[in-house]
């Protein structure tokens, strides 16, 4: 459904997008990550259409976004990160606002904003100024907003960012339910979300595609460092493990009469055979060997390790609160739009 071709965006001589090239199917939700400053925002405001590549091509269904732009921002509902609001317009205001933004009807915009509300849920702060509705109901109301006209594609800039942990799971599942019927994007620094309710992944560093696939399958290929919890009793149990090759640091405790160490180890050497061998040779008791499977959390720094400190600061590049300076652009222009609004500019 989604083609993204080769797609570099620069800012002055910031590359914020390096030749990024992925597809998204119809129906997908696909989490969107990366560290602050790696270009996500950029990339999904291209997405959007209120952004345009200065290289390569987005395409939907096999057409040029760019040769149809109005008809292309149409299919896309955009939530982005700043979620901009009017404190003093109630709920119901800001739909109707959103609405004629889109330019429907009275007769169409009706029952368009009772479904959207429905959907996420907003029937107890319709006729409340925004202003004055928790940080949830803000997000759910701009995805009101992002859904009026009844998108195709859903793109979510950190929809979750601020909120409490029971905001989030409520959002989370929110998310679910949405991605049921539409193709999602959703961009998020919470690991948790990700796999709770994505079924791919992309990951992008200094903004290139670094990894895509299924988190079953990135966490599958999570290579570089391997961790394995060793508790034996005998002579020498620590001082031998760190040792062994590709050990690139330990820590050792002892329990019971016995000693616990955690191994981390470089290469794709598999080190319980080796560690077994060792038991054996030197008449430790072994309490428990394992090794763990890498998180997703220890994939993403793998993949993105060479991003830390890469990002500009807020202070200097203007960048987004909490996306850092990817996007050096964005934030002054994002907090001047609507959430709907902005695609209905053409």
């Amino acid at each position: 459904m989604i083609s993204v071709e080769g797609v570099t965006k620069r800012y002055g001589t910031l590359v914020a997008v390096n030749r990024a090239s992925f597809e998204v199917n119809r129906g997908e939700v696909v989490g969107f990550l990366g560290p602050n400053g790696a270009g996500k925002t950029t990339t999904m405001r291209m997405l959007t259409g209120t952004l345009q590549p200065d290289e390569g091509t987005i395409l939907f269904d096999g057409t040029p976004i760019a040769d149809q732009l109005t008809e292309a921002k149409s299919r896309v509902g955009y939530l982005p990160e700043s979620n901009p609001l009017y404190d003093d317009m109630l709920v119901c205001e800001f739909l109707q606002y959103v609405a004629r933004l889109r330019g429907m009807d009275p007769g169409a915009a009706r029952p368009a904003i009772s479904d959207a509300v429905d959907e996420t849920g907003l029937d107890e702060v319709f006729f409340r100024p925004i202003g004055e509705i928790s940080k949830g109901f803000r997000q759910r109301t701009g995805m009101a907003g992002a859904i009026l006209h009844q998108p195709e594609i859903l793109v979510l800039d950190e929809p979750t960012e601020g909120l409490d942990p029971n905001q989030r799971v409520e959002i989370r599942k929110l998310v679910n339910s949405l991605g049921s019927e539409r193709t999602v994007i959703l961009s998020t620094h919470v690991m948790q979300e990700v796999e709770a309710t994505c079924d791919r992944l992309l990951i992008i560093s200094k903004g290139s595609i670094a990894a895509d696939g299924t988190v079953g399958e990135l966490m599958d290929a999570g290579r570089g460092i391997s961790r394995y919890t060793v508790e034996a009793a005998g002579d020498g149990v620590a001082e031998g493990l760190r040792g062994l090759p590709g050990v690139a640091d330990h820590t050792a405790v002892a329990v019971n009469g016995r000693v616990r160490v955690s191994l981390e180890a470089t290469g794709d050497e598999e080190l319980r055979p080796v560690i077994f061998r060792m038991a054996t040779e030197r008449g430790w008791v072994l309490w428990e060997l394992r090794r763990e499977r890498a998180t997703l959390e220890q994939v993403f720094r793998e993949l993105t390790m060479d991003d830390a400190g890469s990002a500009p600061s807020e202070a200097t590049s203007g960048g987004e609160a909490t996306s850092g300076g990817d996007d050096a652009s964005d934030s002054a222009s994002v907090g001047s739009e609507v959430s709907a609004g902005e695609e209905v500019a053409e």
